[in-house]
């Protein structure tokens, strides 16, 4: 699966990983993160990210 990184703070988020401390299991693609997720350090949405 494809990392992304969010282009305002550089957060790299990993589908191997997910997000846990938000809720995301680990295993879930970047594509299938809820709409309302956010970057867990910067706050900005999906919009934000780009394919690393």
């Amino acid at each position: 699966m494809k990392k992304y990184v969010c282009d305002v703070c550089g957060y790299v988020y990993d589908p191997e990983l997910g997000d846990p401390d938000n809720g995301i299991a680990p295993g879930t693609s970047f594509e299938d993160l809820p709409a309302e997720w956010l970057c867990p350090l910067c706050s900005v949405g999906k919009d934000q990210f780009s394919e690393q």
